[in-house]
């Protein structure tokens, strides 16, 4: 209870930049929508997603937290890949944050791809191409080591073709400490040119699991249902297939007010057993 006393007050005090956010998305894109997940500070965060429904230019985030965010993407032109980024300031310009105090890459995987990012926040950014599939259960887990000032994130995520984990980047970035907190998931439409608004976007989340400071794994009980300023109605949240679920977009039918909190169904998981080390 303490873990959702602090994440409602997080939100809250949060809340006057989310109403900042652009209204004039309104007709131009479907409304993000998220699920945050009351956990206590961890060094391990693993969850479960399966894409229910998609369509170009969407972001379906997995594991997200304090200093970064995992998922897949399919891209405007239909290519789908996983995208795992950290954050190393708040300025835009990815050019302008200096060279000691930016994400140093630690490890990759031969096939994925590094680059910096910029506009919200700045830092590193991995892509793997990875060609998931319509109602594919991925499995994604990020970890942390605190380093002095700095902590290492590290993304895994399941290839189901491969049938093994692909440790697909490390990064390294100044946090002062930290390990994991603030836990999230979200979906999001970046295609943003009206059309985008007619379709769906829905996702299932399952077995969120974190594993605190003292390596002690602990279930994830219930998430909070949030959204960006985006005006528009059609999004939901809830729980399905013993899952909790997201959806935004197209015929969206809106059965669950915003800032709910939800209980997972499942409270009794059984722990995920091949996680890496």
């Amino acid at each position: 209870m303490q873990y959702l006393r602090a994440f409602t007050l997080l939100f809250f005090i949060l809340l006057p930049a989310l109403l900042l956010a652009d209204e004039k998305l309104k007709g131009i894109a479907c409304r993000s929508v998220h699920l945050g997940y009351p956990a206590p500070e961890g060094n391990s965060f693993y969850i479960e997603m399966k894409i229910v429904s998609s369509a170009p230019g969407t972001y379906f985030m997995a594991c997200g937290w304090n200093k970064g965010y995992f998922g897949v993407q399919e891209l405007a032109n239909g290519k789908k890949i996983v995208l795992f980024s950290v954050w190393d300031s708040g300025q835009n310009d990815p050019k302008a944050v200096e060279e000691d105090k930016r994400t140093k890459l630690i490890h990759k995987d031969d096939k994925t791809r590094i680059g910096r990012f910029g506009g919200e926040g700045t830092g590193g950014q991995s892509f793997y191409d990875y060609d998931w599939k319509i109602g594919e259960t991925m499995r994604f887990l990020v970890s942390s080591k605190v380093e002095g000032n700095r902590t290492v994130y590290s993304g895994h995520f399941f290839h189901s073709e491969q049938k093994k984990w692909i440790h697909m980047v490390s990064f390294s970035t100044i946090t002062g400490g930290i390990n994991l907190k603030g836990y999230y998931s979200f979906i999001e439409d970046f295609k943003r040119d009206k059309v985008s608004t007619t379709f769906a976007r829905k996702a299932e989340f399952a077995n969120p699991w974190i594993k605190n400071t003292q390596n002690d794994w602990i279930a994830v009980s219930k998430a909070n249902f949030t959204a960006d300023a985006n005006p528009v109605l059609n999004i939901d949240a809830g729980t399905k297939n013993g899952h909790f679920f997201l959806v935004t977009g197209g015929n969206t039918t809106n059965t669950l007010k915003l800032r709910s909190v939800i209980d997972y169904p499942k409270p009794e998981l059984a722990q995920p057993a091949d996680i890496p080390k």
